[in-house]
C-alpha cells in the first residue's frame, strides 16, 4: 500500500522554498506509510502548523531539518508516536450518534445473546477501534452493563479500545471528563455513572472503567492487528475518513478478519463501504445502519 510520492527538482537552483516544500510532503508520506493517516493538498496548513508544535519543542527552525528528525535511525520512533499524538484529530463524546447506541442495546445485543446464548457460548467481545479518550468504549460499556443483570447475566465480557495517539489514551484510563463530553449524554446517565468532582469535572464509576481495557495500536500495523481476532462488534467512527482508498480497504479487510461471523462493523455516519469492501451486508435500524460479515 505504499503510496507515490510526489517528484521534486534536484537542481543545484533549487531554493529554500522548494526545499520546504518537498520537506513537508516527505513528512506526510512518511506519516501515511507509517499509520495509513493521509494529508491531501488541502489539508497541507494543518500539517504544518502541528509539524510546527513538535519543531517548536524541538527547536527545530525548518521542515528540512524536522524530517532528517523524524527519520533519525534513534529517535524516529519516539518522535513518530510524538507527531502521530499532534496530528490525529479526537473530536468525541460520550453517546455520539445514540441511534447506534439504541440499536445496540435494543436490536444487536439482543440477536447475539439469542444466537450464542442457544449454543451456551456465552462470550461477548467488542473493540472500540480510534477510541480517542474513551468516551466511545465507555458509552459502549455502559449499556453493555445495563444488560449484565438480564440479557447478559453470567456472560464473559471484553471491551477493547486502541488508538494511535497515546496521549489521548492516558487520558481514557484516568476516567476523568468535562461536561464538553456529555453534549451527547442523557441527564440520567450522567448522574448515575459519573461523580461530579466539583471543579467542572467529572469522573466515570469505577465499575464502568474495569470494564474497558485500552491499547495503543496502529491499525495498519500487521503484526498487532493479527491477533485482534474473535469480536462480536467493532465500532470505528470517524477514523477512516483520514485514510485514502488503498488504506480504507486494508484496514476494512483487517476488520472483517477480526470479526466473528454475523459480527457488526459500525462506522461514522458519514463515511460508507460503497467501494471499500463488498464482504458485509448492510443492516439498517432507526436512525442509521450497520455492516454485517455474512458466513464464509
Amino acid at each position: 500500500m505504499a503510496l507515490t510520492g510526489t517528484e521534486f527538482a534536484t537542481s543545484a537552483t533549487t531554493t529554500s522554498t522548494d526545499r520546504e516544500s518537498r520537506s513537508i510532503w516527505q513528512i506526510r508520506d512518511y506519516i501515511y506509510k507509517a499509520s495509513g493517516m493521509y494529508f491531501p493538498e488541502h489539508r497541507r496548513f494543518f500539517l504544518e502548523s502541528r509539524c510546527r508544535r513538535r519543531m517548536e519543542a524541538l527547536g527545530i527552525q525548518s521542515f528540512e531539518e524536522y524530517y532528517r528528525y523524524l527519520t533519525r535511525p534513534d529517535v524516529r520512533r519516539q518522535e513518530l508516536q510524538a507527531l502521530l499524538n499532534e496530528v490525529t484529530i479526537n473530536e468525541t463524546s460520550f453517546f455520539r450518534n445514540q441511534p447506534q447506541f439504541d440499536a445496540l442495546r435494543h436490536i444487536f445485543l439482543p440477536e447475539i445473546a439469542k444466537r450464542k446464548g442457544s449454543i451456551g457460548f456465552k462470550r461477548l467481545k467488542i473493540w472500540s477501534a480510534g477510541c480517542s479518550s474513551g468516551e466511545e468504549p465507555y458509552s459502549i460499556a455502559i449499556v453493555v452493563h445495563e444488560l449484565k443483570a438480564t440479557l447478559l447475566q453470567g456472560w464473559q465480557i471484553q471491551i477493547v479500545g486502541t488508538d494511535i495517539n497515546q496521549t489521548v489514551l492516558d487520558k481514557a484510563r484516568q476516567g476523568i471528563y468535562t461536561r464538553y463530553s456529555f453534549r451527547n449524554t442523557p441527564p440520567h446517565m450522567i448522574s448515575r455513572y459519573f461523580k461530579n468532582l466539583g471543579d467542572g469535572r467529572f469522573e466515570l464509576d469505577p465499575a464502568i472503567r474495569r470494564m474497558v481495557e485500552f491499547k495503543n495500536m496502529n491499525l495498519i500495523d500487521e503484526m498487532a492487528v493479527l491477533f485482534m481476532k474473535g469480536f462480536d462488534i467493532i465500532f470505528c467512527r470517524n477514523v477512516l475518513i483520514y485514510f485514502d482508498l488503498a488504506a480504507k480497504k486494508h484496514t476494512i479487510q483487517h476488520f472483517y478478519n477480526a470479526l466473528l461471523d454475523e459480527g457488526l462493523l459500525f462506522i461514522g455516519h458519514s463515511e460508507s463501504l460503497f467501494g471499500v469492501n463488498d464482504q458485509f451486508k448492510m443492516v439498517h435500524f432507526p436512525g442509521g445502519m450497520a455492516y454485517k460479515k455474512t458466513k464464509a
